[in-house]
């Protein structure tokens, strides 16, 4: 216990970028690095409390874990609904951090959202999107056939705020895609089934690596 709280300690900083303060979580390794962006209801503390950045760690692969603004419960200042200026904020901290290095991108709820916008936008090496929201606007829905990476997307089966029909139509508009359904979990689906999410995130980045 004492040593996954020394790493916490040696990830954590606090970045000023795009006019937000904001913290980050941030794991410096060789290799394809994960962007993770939380939903709307939690902090960038969630990947932790899953068991998540403590895989990736023991595995040495790379990533950075975004507070986001959007967040309710985010430490962010100010915070911002604003898709653009939380698309900014992403921007200039895999700028800043990553060097602007292709990432795979991790987006529950609203960051699945923020996660396509990015996508249509900047180049990236994957997606993995868990309940993402608004996923058929007319905008995003033009962009999909130019998305030539693989993307996994998972569903609960009991989730009451994403549409399955939605997700089914998602799956099917983009070229290289893949949707998972997690029976019995709700919108959430990653904190109901954080073992299998983990083997899900490893598949989709031993595909993209």
């Amino acid at each position: 216990m004492r040593i996954a709280t020394r790493r916490k300690a040696t990830l954590e900083k606090t970045l000023n970028l795009a006019g937000f303060k904001c913290q980050i979580i941030d794991n410096k390794a060789p290799g394809i690095p994960i962007v993770f962006l939380h939903g709307m209801s939690y902090t960038n503390e969630i990947w932790q409390k899953i068991g998540l950045t403590e895989t990736l760690l023991q595995k040495n692969i790379p990533f950075i874990a975004l507070d986001m603004p959007y967040g309710i419960k985010s430490s962010c200042q100010p915070k911002s609904r604003s898709t653009e200026k939380n698309l900014a904020f992403v921007n200039e901290a895999i700028k800043t951090t990553l060097h602007s290095t292709e990432p795979i991108l991790v987006g529950a709820s609203i960051g699945g959202n923020i996660a396509l916008e990015y996508a249509a936008r900047c180049p990236v090496k994957g997606l993995l999107l868990i309940g993402p929201t608004r996923t058929l606007q007319p905008s995003l829905v033009e962009s999909y056939r130019n998305f030539k990476f693989p993307t996994t997307i998972i569903l609960g089966s009991e989730d009451n705020i994403v549409p399955s029909e939605d997700m089914r139509t998602l799956n099917d508009t983009l070229p290289n895609s893949k949707l998972i359904i997690y029976e019995g979990a709700s919108h959430s689906a990653y904190k109901d089934e954080p073992e299998r999410f983990k083997q899900d995130m490893l598949e989709l980045y031993a595909k993209v690596e």
